[in-house]
């Protein structure tokens, strides 16, 4: 009887830690997921991917893990804390915004404005955004001249924060400008995309935990993430398919 009531009290319910560049789309996702599965509660745990994955490594009970890059992923099926390697299930980009206008027609270049002082980026260390971030500024031959600039973010949400309210510019997530908050603010006018061909592509990856080895709510969610319904809504984010 008590097995029976402690069974129908967690059923149903799935626990997914998310990348903070999805918190734009993750609202979406989840609205048309419950159309096809309106008994499951969906509960979000947004992050940087090496916070989460840190996390997770020590035991936090998530069942899907969606990751901004593969790496992070990668790492937990080498340790056997997955059911399977991971998947790409988005293509992220970076772009530079700042609240006030500016003339973004030198691209990345921009940032070396002396009327800049502050840089909103995401750690590298821990948000896959970041590093991206570095690579690009590196290649652009750049990074030397404004590092210490720099305003860290622990995860790319923060990073966006700190852009809007305490850095002149920042380095965020495309997708965040598709959010209704940033629809107003214009391209070239507030902000620019940063060339793809500067970094490494940012390959999302997705996971089953091994949490979740037997939950059909955790493979239905999956399956949804990889599906052509969850792929529009990237789209429309502003994200790229694999």
């Amino acid at each position: 009887m008590h097995l029976f009531l402690a069974l129908t009290l967690f059923g149903g319910s799935l626990n997914v830690a998310v990348a903070a560049n999805v918190s734009y789309a993750i609202d979406a996702l989840k609205k048309e997921f419950a159309k096809e599965h309106p008994d499951v509660k969906v509960r979000i745990t947004l992050g940087g991917s090496g916070k989460l994955t840190a996390q997770i490594k020590h035991g936090a009970p998530y069942d899907v893990f969606m990751s901004a890059n593969m790496n992070y992923p990668k790492a937990l099926f080498a340790d056997n804390l997955t059911t399977h390697e991971p998947v790409i299930y988005a293509k992220g980009g970076i772009a530079c915004l700042s609240v006030k206008p500016r003339d973004f027609s030198k691209g990345i270049k921009t940032v070396l404005d002396d009327k800049i002082y502050k840089i909103a980026i995401a750690n590298p260390k821990t948000a896959p955004y970041g590093k991206a971030t570095m690579q690009a500024l590196k290649n652009a031959d750049i990074l030397q001249d404004i590092q210490k600039k720099f305003v860290y973010g622990e995860s790319i949400a923060q990073t966006l924060s700190f852009t809007m309210l305490a850095a002149d510019v920042g380095f965020i997530a495309s997708s965040s400008l598709y959010s209704p908050k940033l629809a107003h603010y214009k391209k070239g006018v507030h902000w620019v995309e940063v060339n793809s061909e500067l970094y490494t592509p940012i390959e999302q990856g997705i996971v089953i935990l091994k949490h979740a080895a037997q939950s059909s709510d955790a493979l239905a969610f999956y399956e949804f993430i990889l599906s052509k319904k969850a792929q529009k809504i990237f789209l429309d984010f502003g994200y790229t398919l694999p």
